[in-house]
This record gives C-alpha cells, structure tokens and sequence, in this order.
C-alpha cells in the first residue's frame, strides 16, 4: 500500500514512521523548507522513548509528487487542510482512502470538496508527539485511533476497516468505531478547555486546572460544546465529558503537558487552531441560534493574543 502523509510534523512524522517501520510505502508531504531540507540531508531524527533513532523517509513538496496514493493520513493544521488538499489533489485518485485526524470539528466540509464520500473517513486520537525542531521529533508513550466512514453504504464502511487494520498492523492501535463523531466532539471540547486556556494564561495543564476558576470554565465550555453538539444529533454525556477533562488537570496523567495552541502560540509565535474548536462551536452556535458566550469570547481572546504577537 501507498501511502502518503499530508503533514510531516511531529504527529505526521509519528505515523509516518511507524508505517515505515511496517513495511509499507511511506512518502512524507510538507510545505516548510527547513523540515523538508532537514529531513533530506540528515534523515528524521527521532526519541523514541528516551532512545536516538534516524530514519530516513522520503519527503516531497506537493507539486513534486507523481502519481496516486491508495491512503493519505492529514496531520496539517485545520487552517491549512485546505491548502494542503488543494496542492496535492493530483494524486487523489477515484480509489484514494483520505484519513483526517486533525483537531477540531467541520473537516469533513473541506475534504469533501477533493474526495467522495465514501473515500473519506473522520477520526481521532490520543497518540502524542512534540518537534524539538527541523527535522527532530520526540516520539514518547502510546495511544489509539478510532475512525468512521463518511459515506453510508457497506463498501465505504469496509473501506475504513481496512484502512483500521493498517494502521494496527503498524502498532497504531486503531479501530472502526461508528461513534467518532461524538469521540470527535468530546476531544474537541477537551481542547476547547486546555488548549484554549494554556494559550492564553502561558501555563501547562495542570497549572490551569489548579486555578479557583478553572471548575467554572471547564463547565461552561462543556456545556456550550454539547449544546451545539445536540443539534447535529450528538448527545454528549456533559458530566462524563467534564470529569474526562478534569482527569487531564492532573500532574500524575498528562498535567505537565503543554498543549498544541500553547506551543503554537507561546513557544513557536504561529497562529493557532482555534477556528476550529471553539470558534467552530461559535459559528455554528451563530448558524443553530445558540448562545456560545464563553466560546465567542475565548477564540476572540486567542485572536487578539495573535495579533499582539504578531503571529505568523
């Protein structure tokens, strides 16, 4: 199998590797010079687990990219999927599988406009991985996969469960599972706490969730999340979903962690996703005629944070 990585940062360069590593044919697709240029020259340099590994993948720009892939997995950032699926559309082929496993909510609505719906599965997961800088990614701990098939009929749905078995045959822990919409819902409302909220107050997880306010935040993020969730025939368990997020504030699980927006914001001084997870909450809180006051006010803030830094 042929398969392409649309997005070669640290959770791209994860899968990618371990697909490699599998044995199948792997090609890494990237727009950012220095990555592209590291990677080419010295080979990806990996800590996996705390030991040095290099491999050495292909990597092209879109526009130097033949033929077609039978699998591409997105790991772009949600504002640049577009783009991405724009640029590498020639190797899209009528029996190309295209895998999106960005943050946030709404991809389907741009992957649709490239591929057909049954090519086309939405998933999630909680592999974690971090870039130290070109071409370097730190590769720690496990995780899982949970993806579904757009379209309806049983081909799309075979379709996606051997795209599953792929992905486990490469260590990556991945299932069909016909609930990923609301698994999709319940990560991106625990982003819309932790990550909007680490962005802003420049502080890991636990450190927001050892504040007075963090308990009345996190529940009315919930609340707007599956408020808006409901109209789209999601019914998300708001007490499940807020315990879930109040896991994560703990220093013995992912409490020291600092999430995506942070780093994307504070650390790296780039423009962040929130479009995509409380501000899709917004929008489509606007579109439902929902009231999303903390949702509104929160993407504002984020924005305002870029424009300060001057965010590219």
């Amino acid at each position: 199998m042929k398969i392409g990585i649309a997005g070669a940062g640290a959770l791209g360069s994860r899968f990618g590797y371990m697909l490699s590593q599998a044995g199948y044919d792997v090609t890494l697709i990237d727009m950012w010079d220095d990555h592209v240029t590291a990677i080419r020259e010295n080979g990806l340099l990996i800590d996996w687990n705390g030991e040095a590994r290099n491999a050495r993948l292909p990597i092209f720009y879109p526009h130097e990219l033949e033929g077609s892939f039978d699998l591409v997995c997105c790991f772009t950032k949600a504002m640049g999927l577009d783009a991405m699926l724009s640029a590498i559309r020639h190797t899209l082929s009528a029996e190309t599988s295209l895998l999106c496993l960005l943050n946030g909510i709404g991809h389907e609505e741009t992957a649709l406009k490239y591929v057909p719906a049954d090519n086309f599965m939405l998933g999630n997961t909680i592999w974690t991985a971090s870039m130290t800088g070109p071409g370097s990614v730190v590769l720690h701990g496990t995780g899982s996969v949970a993806l579904e098939n757009a379209g309806g009929d049983e081909a799309a749905r075979e379709r996606a469960m051997e795209v599953a078995r792929v992905l486990s045959d490469a260590g990556l822990n991945a299932q069909y599972s016909p609930g990923v919409v609301y698994a999709t819902y319940r990560k991106a409302a625990l982003n819309g706490v932790v990550n909007t909220m680490c962005a802003l107050l420049e502080c890991n997880i636990a450190t927001f969730g050892e504040t007075s306010s963090a308990e009345a935040i996190l529940r009315q993020i919930v609340t707007e999340f599956a408020d808006v969730a409901a109209c789209e025939g999601v019914e998300l368990d708001r007490e499940e979903v807020v315990a879930h997020v109040r896991g994560t504030f703990s220093r013995d699980s992912i409490g020291e962690h600092y999430p995506s927006m942070y780093q994307d914001l504070v650390r790296n001084n780039r423009r962040t996703e929130v479009d995509y997870i409380t501000g899709a909450v917004s929008r489509k809180g606007k579109q439902y005629g929902v009231p999303t006051p903390f949702c509104d006010l929160v993407t504002l803030l984020v924005h305002a944070k870029e424009e300060i830094r001057d965010a590219a």
